[in-house]
């Protein structure tokens, strides 16, 4: 059985399910950003206290299929962008989304836009964007850097892009002291 859960988007959301699953004694298999693989059904009890505790920590726990569809993709297009999987940016977007999640891309943009207000590659630019800061904050890397990092094409179009979303240039925002950056699951 699998359970699908909203807003896990890091490893520390991965560890704070685990933790509330061995709390209730849930036995499970495999916990992945978003999916939990439990070895067993439990009672329905105990998963209705489940998604009370993942809902006081900020989660929630999905029963509509497009819901967890949509969840998914997000959660593809977050470990593509924040993840170790770098290599896959250069990669027509619509190609990766479709052999991930093995659901035609056109079906996929039409359920994202309709459910999220938003088409997925703006969402994947408000991801790029976030990532940008970060690594601007961490200012452990040049532009020419980040850009090439993050699948740009080059410096200038980080620039312009990050312009766009920010208003702010990435010098700008790297000279900024504070941190105005989003929770990934916010964005």
């Amino acid at each position: 059985m699998h359970l699908f859960i909203k807003n896990m988007v890091c490893n520390r959301c991965i560890l704070v399910v685990q933790q509330e699953l061995e709390k209730l004694d849930i036995p499970y298999a495999k916990i992945d950003l978003g999916d939990v693989e439990l070895e067993k059904a439990p009672a329905p009890e105990k998963l209705e206290v489940l998604g009370k505790q993942l809902h006081a920590l900020g989660f929630e726990l999905l029963d509509d299929k497009k819901t967890t569809l949509v969840e998914k993709l997000k959660t593809t297009v977050i470990r593509l962008i924040h993840g170790n999987e770098n290599e896959t940016l250069n990669t027509k977007l619509s190609v990766y989304l479709q052999e991930a999640l093995q659901v035609d891309y056109h079906y996929l943009s039409t359920l994202f836009s309709s459910t999220e207000g938003l088409t997925i590659e703006k969402y994947v630019i408000l991801q790029r964007i976030e990532r940008v800061k970060e690594l601007l904050q961490y200012d452990e890397m040049n532009l020419s850097e980040i850009a090439d990092s993050l699948g740009y094409s080059s410096v200038q179009h980080l620039s312009q892009q990050f312009k766009k979303v920010t208003g702010l240039t990435p010098t700008g925002y790297r000279q900024l002291k504070e941190n105005n950056r989003k929770p990934l699951d916010k964005v």
